[in-house]
């Protein structure tokens, strides 16, 4: 059972211009909630978690706190640039609630595999995100705020976050679109469609057959009122004039039906990206062909050892691995963009490439929309070899018309991801490679283009972090299994994991990402523990009974003979819930240990 109400909106509303964001807005987390809160890019979702955390105030309505609750949010662009070192941003409170002990902060960090003394300056995506969860858990929030949090994360550190949120104890809202992480921690679902928020009790594994009732529902109420507008049309031509003054209610009820087909209407079509992937002529029936590559940095370990590997025309090869092992130095070696130490790389006959980066380099900041998709002036865009008008184009991707004077600096993240891949798929190719094409988009238009990608008669090399888009669109995966070693499996991300071992508990933690961040200068070594270690060890001794309590309160619960047939979703909760208790005790046991070999090691 939920437990008491931590935060809740009350008919919020809040409006942009002239026009409302949302309107009449319910919503309300209880402690022990994951609920997930999902919606089309640029529906408010962020805004309405801003709300939620008190960054911002809403026009009307009532924000309500149960008393001394804390909040933390993890934001998706946060602000370090104020803060000298990490272990102060991660400090940092939210609100008016006291900072996080120094000792908390830092052991978070280090947890997450960052240096606490780090300077914020020239943090990659993936570390800026981890620092912000580092601070967000560091300050023991009541009620945790997730703004895409698996963002620039690989999978063995989403797969850890995974462990950590299915153990906490307190309220959770997490925006995000990676499906896979979504259907694994969230218990209750928030969508935000049209202004308005309805809430489902079950998680998102169960959202797509309850949005499906719910847009149904509205198809049906469209064609009742569409019945309805047509008999008062009806009667209004045969004579509303010679009885106005009797009819004027019902003339007035007939405007307002004609008004809100209008709304309805218009809500029906809804703004879909149109996505197309369409191969050029033909290339030869071998792709790519790689025989005994390698490559490595000076000073750094290999990233590729002794690789072969050939990639077939139709192929969609799936490309996996944490941060800093070395997939985007492999589609550059792949792409012959790089020269390798040893080994060759050999394409195909015909071989038509087009390459979309992690970091969206092919978008010049200082241009507009309309003179990225047309660099050559005019108002035409050249789409896979033939004109079309640069608004037309555009709006395949969401982009409306008033947009195409932005500048690109302007775009949020994923309105720059979406023209990325506007200006990539507009190239005729035979070899599509997109690298991370997935952050920051809506999960509507992430369904659009799996169904682009699938259709795409061409091959396809992709880089990604989502699990269930690798699912749906590869027909193999080639996987970093360490030390410059990478592995090949038919199917996709769940076939890889069954043919080979998960990551072990020490590659869960979140690792530190690129290839190129610099490693933190190496300290001399202490005679004694820090006083900050020591409190954290100590932490760690007051948590163990704790969680074995836990786990004994939902192991009697699961030994109880009839909960199964008494309720049978219950039965999988606890179950869930006590493999996620067992995995951070012993995530917990297993820092524990380290302390205590530290202490052996230096005799205290």
């Amino acid at each position: 059972m939920p437990g008491p109400i931590l935060a809740q909106l009350k008919d919020v509303r809040l409006t942009l211009g002239k026009d409302a964001l949302f309107s009449g807005v319910d919503l309300s987390i209880s402690k022990g909630d994951r609920a997930c809160l999902v919606g089309a890019n640029g529906a408010g979702k962020s805004t309405l978690l801003r709300l939620l955390a008190g960054i911002i105030v809403a026009d009307s309505g009532e924000r309500a706190l149960m008393q001394g609750v804390r909040i933390a949010a993890v934001e998706q662009e946060p602000d370090l640039a104020p803060f000298a070192d990490l272990r102060a941003f991660a400090a940092c409170p939210f609100g008016r609630d006291e900072p996080a002990p120094d000792y908390r902060a830092e052991a978070e960090l280090q947890a997450l595999q960052l240096d606490p003394d780090r300077s914020p300056q020239g943090l990659s995506g993936g570390e800026i995100r981890r620092a912000s969860i580092a601070r967000a858990v560091a300050n023991d929030p009541d009620l945790l705020l997730l703004d895409e949090p698996t963002n620039h994360l690989d999978i063995a550190a989403i797969e850890a976050l995974e462990q950590r949120l299915l153990a906490w104890r307190g309220g959770l809202l997490i925006i995000s679109h990676d499906r896979r992480f979504l259907e694994n921690v969230s218990t209750s679902c928030f969508w935000l469609r049209h202004g308005r928020v309805l809430h489902h009790p079950k998680g998102f594994v169960a959202f797509e057959p309850w949005a499906e009732a719910v847009e149904l529902e509205d198809a049906r109420t469209l064609s009742r009122l569409q019945t309805q507008l047509k008999d008062e049309e009806r009667w209004l031509a045969r004579g509303v004039t010679a009885r106005r003054s009797r009819n004027e209610g019902r003339r007035r009820k007939l405007m307002a039906m004609r008004t809100e087909q209008a709304q309805r209407s218009q809500l029906a079509r809804a703004n879909k990206a149109d996505i197309l992937a369409e191969t050029s002529a033909e290339s030869g029936r071998l792709a790519i062909e790689v025989k005994g590559l390698s490559k490595g940095w000076p000073g750094q370990a290999k990233l590729v050892d002794n690789l072969s590997l050939r990639v077939m025309r139709g192929d969609r090869v799936g490309v996996i691995g944490p941060n800093g092992c070395g997939k985007t130095t492999l589609l550059d070696l792949l792409l012959r963009r790089e020269s390798p130490d040893q080994g060759s790389v050999r394409h195909g006959p015909n071989l038509e490439i087009a390459y979309s980066d992690q970091r969206r380099a092919l978008l010049d900041p200082n241009r507009t929309i309309w003179e990225t998709l047309a660099p050559n002036g005019g108002d035409s865009a050249m789409v896979r070899g033939s004109p079309r008008h640069v608004a037309a184009y555009a709006k395949d991707f969401l982009f409306t018309p008033a947009q195409l004077r932005q500048p690109v600096r302007a775009l949020s993240g994923g309105e720059r991801n979406r023209l990325a891949l506007a200006v990539t798929l507009a190239q005729p190719c035979s070899l599509l490679v997109l690298d991370e094409p997935t952050n920051d988009l809506d999960m509507e238009t992430l369904d659009v283009l799996e169904e682009a990608l699938i259709a795409f008669e061409g091959t396809l090399i992709l880089v990604s972090h989502d699990r269930a888009f690798l699912d749906a669109v590869t027909t193999q995966i080639v996987g970093a299994a360490g030390s410059g070693r990478w592995v090949e499996t038919p199917g996709g991300y769940s076939d890889f994991i069954r043919e080979h071992a998960p990551p072990t508990r020490a590659n869960l933690r979140i690792t530190a990402g690129g290839a190129g961040a610099a490693s933190p200068a190496a300290k001399p070594q202490a005679r004694k523990l820090t006083y900050k270690i020591e409190q954290r060890a100590q932490e760690l001794e007051r948590l163990l009974p704790q969680m074995d309590a836990d786990i004994a309160q939902a192991e009697a619960r699961l030994a109880d003979p009839d909960l199964f047939a008494r309720d049978s979703a219950g039965f999988a909760r606890v179950a869930a819930h006590l493999e996620a208790l067992r995995a951070q005790k012993d995530l917990i046991e297993t820092e524990w240990l380290e302390i205590a070999e530290k202490r052996a090691a230096l005799g205290t």
